[in-house]
């Protein structure tokens, strides 16, 4: 594992919510505010989508670069209190849930 500790994986969170009665500029304050959040675990990119056919639902994309040794063990990131205290932000805002995806780059 020592060996991995310099080798760096990216990779791109979707956070899927619903919202019928949401300000997407609401949510675009609070998404901006959270960036700082993003970058403290090497988050690059943090933007709001809005689906133009159901303009309730929106996804929240975070593309973020973090070392390898950090991803290999995402329950303890997980159970971080910053990213708790986040979440639990985000569960107030959305009480229909939010559906997480995280993906990866596939290279040839």
């Amino acid at each position: 594992m020592a060996s991995n500790n310099g080798r760096k994986v990216r990779r791109t969170l979707h956070l899927r919510f619903t919202m019928p009665s949401a300000d997407p500029a609401q949510l675009l304050s609070f998404v901006n505010a959270s960036k700082p959040f993003y970058e403290m675990f090497g988050g690059t990119v943090v933007r709001l989508i809005q689906n133009v056919d159901d303009p309730g639902k929106f996804i929240q994309v975070i593309e973020y670069e973090t070392p390898e040794a950090v991803e290999l063990n995402r329950q303890r990131v997980a159970s971080d209190v910053r990213l708790q205290t986040y979440l639990q932000a985000w569960r107030a805002m959305l009480p229909g849930g939010v559906e997480v995806d995280v993906y990866k780059d596939v290279e040839a």
